[in-house]
């Protein structure tokens, strides 16, 4: 464990998963538990803090699992992923060897992009633009059932606005109710909620935006107040610019971070004391809060989640079927 007056010295510890997959969603329980999902029906579970990970029967096995919620080691929630039919939402019980079909997605254009939940109990879902507006659904059963917000609860989107399914976490949570969504592309905005998603408000930010590829791809908030958003351009891994930012009003307005110049960076994590980042190009930490970064590592991955158990509990996923997980000194 890091000491209170020194930087830390991270580093990620590859594991072994025996997959090629492209990995863009994980859940992390605890500093054993931990749960992943990815292209071609890719869905893995450890229970002994990486030692070893286990393939998951998946309840079909020709689709993009972009995003998964973990409670235990026997319960979780996935979601696929897809214009149309293949976005859906699935549920099990009993650690993967069955899963129930909870949702279906019933609008030609839709495509869903992320989960997020307060509890095992309450939670909500985005999707592409339906109608203008964000397509968000709320449940308050665990995912048994799921509801609709009605647009007219939720300001329209902008022009070639939206949310990115790039790592599961354009969309958070905090507390008991709390919620904002990060979108990018032409305009790139946060829209919150105070009332678990029934209602949102929206607000500009100064993070990169103006092409169909720039913007917010993740946010993460550590108090009602505080929140680090990140993102930039995904077709220029390696460069960066006007591409983190923080809040300390609870989302409503947002300040360029431009102390520290970061990469591209697909994910936005905190951790004890820490913030962490990472993207295909690289890992950063932060000591203050999002304001300067310094590197770490020589990995690159695209998402990343932190347990209950703060920085013991941390892993990171990407390409190629890479998984790691956070070794601090």
């Amino acid at each position: 464990m890091a000491c209170a007056n020194r930087e830390p010295v991270l580093k990620w510890e590859l594991q072994e998963l025996d997959s090629k997959a492209s990995i863009r969603g994980i859940s992390v329980v605890d500093e054993n538990i931990a749960w992943l999902s990815g292209s071609n029906g890719t869905i893995a579970r450890t229970i002994d803090g990486g030692k070893t990970w286990k393939k998951i029967f998946a309840p079909i096995d020709t689709l993009d699992y972009r995003d998964i919620e973990a409670f235990s080691e026997d319960e979780a929630i996935i979601l696929s992923i897809g214009t149309g039919d293949p976005s859906k939402v699935f549920k099990t019980m009993n650690g993967g060897v069955t899963w129930e079909q909870v949702h279906q997605n019933e609008y030609a254009e839709g495509f869903y992009t992320g989960i997020a939940f307060w509890d095992k109990d309450h939670g909500f879902l985005v999707g592409d633009p339906v109608e203008g507006h964000n397509f968000v659904l709320t449940t308050d059963d665990g995912g048994q059932n799921w509801t609709r917000v009605d647009t007219s609860a939720m300001p329209p989107l902008l022009d070639t606005e939206y949310g990115f399914a790039a790592s599961g976490t354009h969309l958070t949570v905090f507390g008991e109710n709390k919620a904002w969504i990060g979108t990018g592309g032409v305009n790139s905005r946060v829209f919150y909620s105070n009332d678990r998603g029934r209602n949102w408000e929206v607000t500009e930010t100064p993070i990169i935006q103006g092409e169909p590829s720039t913007g917010i791809f993740s946010l993460e908030f550590n108090t009602p107040q505080y929140g680090v958003a990140v993102g930039g351009d995904y077709t220029k891994e390696e460069e960066g610019q006007d591409n983190v930012m923080v809040t300390e009003d609870g989302g409503k307005t947002w300040k360029l971070s431009t102390a520290s110049k970061l990469d591209y960076r697909s994910c936005v994590r905190f951790a004890g004391d820490l913030v962490l980042a990472t993207g295909p190009s690289g890992s950063d930490y932060s000591t203050d809060g999002g304001k300067t970064w310094k590197g770490f590592g020589d990995q690159g991955f695209h998402t990343m989640s932190v347990g209950k158990d703060g920085l013991k509990s941390v892993w990171a996923a990407g390409s190629g079927g890479r998984v790691a997980k956070l070794i601090v000194e």
